[in-house]
């Protein structure tokens, strides 16, 4: 393994552990010391369902949860209605089962207010990572150590 590498994954492990560390917080009750910008996890009880990354925390969080985001704003919350739809298969075009096509369908469009309502609902924790690089390998380090299901990192 490279050795530049090697070093900047050798301190993801602590971050890790101070993520978890943090006493969980939920909808209205941001931390006080919640730091700017950082990786962010999503639980509900002990299940760890999604991380996620931002340079912008406080708005980042709010935008997974708050009834008015859009399909690109909540994407955590979109997966959540597009699994109880069952429309699991993501269509990059503008048609059928495109994010356009979903967020316009009225039985959608309730499941993805709903699944907003979940996350606001659910737990988050957060830890300060300044760094871009290890902020995107964090994050990834942590839904794969967590088994966040709603992470996949697909690509279209």
């Amino acid at each position: 393994m490279d050795r530049r590498f090697a070093t900047v994954v050798e301190q993801l492990h602590p971050a890790f552990e101070r993520l978890l560390a943090m006493p969980p917080a939920g909808h209205g009750r941001l931390p006080v010391n919640m730091p700017i910008q950082g990786v962010y996890l999503f639980s509900e009880g002990d299940c760890h369902l999604y991380a996620g990354r931002s340079n912008h925390l406080r708005n980042r969080v709010g935008q997974h949860c708050r009834a008015g985001s859009q399909h690109n704003q909540a994407v955590f919350a979109f997966k959540l209605a597009r699994e109880a739809t069952g429309k699991l298969s993501p269509a990059y075009s503008t048609g059928e089962g495109s994010r356009r096509a979903l967020a316009a369908d009225p039985a959608f469009a309730a499941a993805f207010l709903a699944a907003k309502s979940r996350v606001r609902a659910m737990d988050y924790r957060c830890v300060e990572e300044t760094d871009q690089t290890r902020q995107a390998l964090l994050e990834l380090y942590c839904a794969i150590a967590l088994g966040c299901p709603y992470n996949d990192f697909n690509t279209h």
